[in-house]
């Protein structure tokens, strides 16, 4: 039985299938209930949301689904060289993307470098909410973050982009770990080396985590259909998490741009870039990715973010497409469901 493995066991779902948990306002509750009604296990991205926010979104999701879920939360949501961030370099790396301002006309942002981390208020709220599965990314939570998990019941399920970092959660004691190869859709969540130093593809990695350690692996990145389910599990994990198939679904909180442009032929040209948040991340080749390369410093994330915000939104409002980033994973040529239960029915049914 294809739907019997170590993570559906863990995580007392039906079938080995993962809503990728899309953070920056992408995922959604009624995204996550229709994936975890479905017998996979729905996800919310909520390293943006306040804590506020997400004991409401929580509130929502319990109306919709009484199947387990996931809130995924960013370790480390804040860049260490944010600290002390010279403020006249800050002003020179505005002026690289001034360009762009100009052209849709609109001011540069003023900028304030003090940006708090979130994270451990959002974990305070996240052990009050209880969801069935808490998964992080950019790095580990503290050894007593993880026991009060284990003492809720919470599972914890950890991203690993190397073999390095696969061993590192293993000593940790998560439950389960997300082997996320380079193929994935937005940020690459290394972090015991840079991500440019980190890019390992995801069947390779499934492989190298399989023979090295004994936790439960969840297969991310490249994967949108049954065929790359079964190689997934094939190779040796127990679960696959899917993105960007997700995204282009009507219960996504993508734009109908960015959905259009997922549906269109530009899909098959992604790139690494740290232009829009100062981390990298995978998306659709665009005239500012293209113009600011990866060996160009930009301010640390979230910094960037927040120099970008209001670039994005007037792309948005005046249809500048070529200016507005749009997250992909590599394999969005065969995207076709735009109702997220078709989705998922056509992947249990292609795999059963």
């Amino acid at each position: 039985m294809w739907n019997r493995t170590k993570i559906t066991e863990l995580l007392k779902i039906e079938y080995p299938i993962l809503l990728g948990p899309m953070g920056g306002g992408f995922s959604t509750p009624e995204l996550l209930a229709v994936v975890s009604n479905a017998g996979g296990l729905g996800s919310l991205g909520a390293y943006t949301l306040t804590p506020e926010e997400i004991a409401e979104a929580d509130k929502i999701i319990k109306t919709k689904t009484n199947k387990p879920y996931n809130i995924n939360l960013w370790v480390n949501d804040v860049d260490e060289r944010l600290v002390n961030f010279p403020v006249a370099k800050v002003a020179e790396i505005k002026t690289l993307f001034k360009p762009f301002f100009d052209e849709l006309s609109i001011p540069m942002p003023d900028l304030d470098t003090n940006i708090p981390s979130k994270f451990l208020k959002q974990v305070e709220t996240l052990f009050q909410i209880k969801p069935a599965v808490f998964s992080f990314i950019f790095g580990i939570p503290s050894k007593e973050i993880l026991n009060e998990a284990r003492k809720l019941g919470i599972k914890t399920v950890g991203a690993a982009t190397t073999m390095d970092e696969a061993l590192a959660l293993e000593e940790a004691q998560v439950d389960a770990i997300v082997a996320t190869g380079f193929e994935a859709g937005g940020h690459r969540p290394s972090f015991l080396k840079p991500a440019n130093e980190s890019l390992n593809g995801t069947f390779a990695l499934i492989q190298q985590v399989k023979a090295k350690t004994k936790m439960p692996i969840i297969a991310a990145g490249g994967i949108a259909d049954a065929k790359g389910i079964r190689a997934a599990l094939t190779l040796g994990a127990d679960a696959v998490q899917i993105g960007t198939a997700f995204m282009v679904t009507d219960e996504s909180n993508a734009t109908p741009m960015h959905k259009a442009k997922l549906f269109s032929g530009e899909a098959k040209n992604t790139v690494l870039s740290k232009s829009l948040t100062g981390r990298m991340g995978r998306m659709i080749s665009n005239r500012i990715s293209n113009a600011i390369g990866y060996e160009t410093e930009v301010l640390p994330f979230p910094l960037q973010t927040r120099l970008m915000g209001p670039l994005r939104t007037a792309a948005i409002a005046q249809g500048k497409s070529d200016m507005y980033n749009f997250w992909s994973g590599q394999n969005a040529v065969n995207l076709k469901y735009t109702s997220a239960k078709e989705l998922m029915e056509a992947l249990i049914r292609e795999m059963d």
